[in-house]
């Protein structure tokens, strides 16, 4: 029985530190208070000890694949995302639920508000997302 117990333990303490390792957040919103957009976000710890690293991705909605973005995160909760073969910029804040920011033409011409609110999904369409990010991140990649 103790043994039982202790397999339960450290199957439930390997699955809290697998999870806080890897968070995801959707969040949808508008470019320019007009063009719809969902924003699909990774905080994942790195392996090697040097903090967290992020990934995401977006999408226009009806009128884009989903676009692959670098991230860096800077001071407060701010970050920059270039969109995968720089076609466009969105420098971002994070408050609460929120990410508000601007996207910005790769020749700083037009710049757009960015407004974006965290949705909740069910753990399967968290999946999904999950594996598409990891396809958008293979076909930008792959050799």
């Amino acid at each position: 029985m103790f043994r039982q117990i202790l397999l339960i333990l450290a199957f439930t303490m390997s699955f809290l530190s697998l999870q806080a390792q890897n968070s995801s957040t959707l969040y949808k919103g508008t470019v320019n208070g007009k063009l719809p957009i969902t924003l699909f976000f990774q905080s994942v710890d790195s392996d090697c000890g040097s903090g967290v690293y992020y990934n995401a991705m977006y999408k226009y909605e009806k009128v884009s694949n989903w676009l692959e973005l670098n991230v860096t995160e800077g001071a407060h909760k701010q970050f920059s995302m270039v969109e995968e073969h720089f076609t466009g910029l969105m420098i971002i804040k994070k408050e609460g639920d929120m990410m508000n920011g601007i996207w910005i033409s790769p020749d700083g011409k037009r710049q757009l508000p960015v407004q974006l609110k965290k949705v909740t999904i069910s753990s399967k369409e968290m999946e999904d997302y999950r594996n598409k990010m990891e396809q958008v991140n293979y076909e930008n990649h792959d050799c």
